[in-house]
């Protein structure tokens, strides 16, 4: 009872309400445009670090930092998407995930006294705190990690509405075309390069908000919290949820952290103790963390076998004809 317990409140977790912000952008540009990002963590990171630098080197307001740290991702939503959305899908992809790693290691090498290498950036987040209403723990959650989940959860929910109302209008239904036939709708008369350039921008806006969250829940900005694991989870919950659909995000990622925690539980209690159930020789205490991402991988394998269109997806929206 105590691991279901824990896989519950790991699927509502901080964890899982950044990584949900994150995957919705992912849907905007994946599911809803077609547009193949493996670069998603390059978003969240400059999303993070432009709050972060403006509220300890800039010495900026709250929300001016957090404007800052938007702009960011609006640039790198318009440096990739200029010289690569005019050519073959692939381009895209390619850049996306270049992008992404060049970003964390820049920001782990170079310019020390403004983002401090990989040790990151840290102290920002004072202020907001000072604004928690939890003053007592609820449900197993500290009272820091509940403020930062209630933000988090609140922007999950109106991200969601959002998205759900442009999708639903005239700039979605072209999205979606583009997604589908890109000559059809091109010769209507619509600019799709344009169209597509919305998209990641906005995309990369929506996982920008991720970046804000996962740095006030940890209270700090380090470069190793954006490596390419990121954006591997976060496509691993868009495909579980279903791409092209608002709430197949949110659920992918707390299924997905839900199964993570429960499968953790599980291998802790079977390599604990004197006499483990699983012999020493097999696997010890020390390898659940490796194995557990191993069993998810087999799992999203089976997935992608069996039903490739995630829980509310619809096959044919995993068909692009990139």
């Amino acid at each position: 009872m105590d691991i279901l317990t824990s896989a519950l409140r790991a699927g509502f977790s901080v964890d899982a309400a950044y990584f949900c912000l994150a995957a919705i952008g992912l849907n905007v540009q994946f599911g809803y445009a077609g547009l193949i990002n493996f670069g998603q963590a390059g978003f969240l990171a400059v999303g993070a670090y432009g709050f972060a630098v403006g509220s300890v080197a800039l010495g900026l307001p709250f929300f001016v930092a957090i404007g800052l740290g938007l702009l960011c991702s609006i640039a790198l939503g318009l440096l990739l998407g200029l010289p690569t959305l005019r050519l073959r899908a692939d381009y895209l992809a390619i850049a996306t995930i270049a992008a992404a790693e060049v970003l964390r290691l820049f920001f782990g090498a170079a310019f020390q006294d403004v983002f401090h290498g990989r040790d990151g950036i840290s102290g920002f987040s004072a202020g907001f705190q000072a604004a928690n209403p939890f003053d007592q723990p609820f449900l197993g959650y500290r009272p820091a990690d509940l403020w930062v989940m209630t933000v988090g959860w609140g922007l999950v929910v109106i991200v969601s509405v959002v998205v759900w109302s442009i999708m639903r209008g005239p700039w979605g239904r072209v999205l979606m075309a583009i997604r589908e036939d890109e000559e059809a709708v091109r010769s209507l008369g619509k600019n799709v390069y344009a169209f597509k350039m919305q998209a990641l921008a906005i995309g990369g806006l929506i996982g920008a908000l991720g970046g804000f969250v996962v740095a006030l829940g940890q209270n700090s900005v380090q470069p190793d919290n954006f490596s390419f694991d990121l954006t591997f989870i976060v496509c691993t919950m868009l495909v579980l949820g279903g791409a092209a659909r608002i709430m197949g995000p949110v659920v992918g990622a707390v299924v997905f952290w839900a199964f993570l925690s429960l499968v953790s539980g599980i291998l802790g209690a079977l390599t604990a103790g004197q006499d483990p159930v699983v012999p020493a020789w097999l696997m010890t205490g020390d390898q659940i963390g490796t194995v557990r991402f191993v069993l998810v991988g087999v799992a999203l394998v089976l997935l992608m076998i069996y039903r490739p269109q995630g829980i509310f997806g619809d096959r044919k929206e995993m068909a692009l004809h990139a």
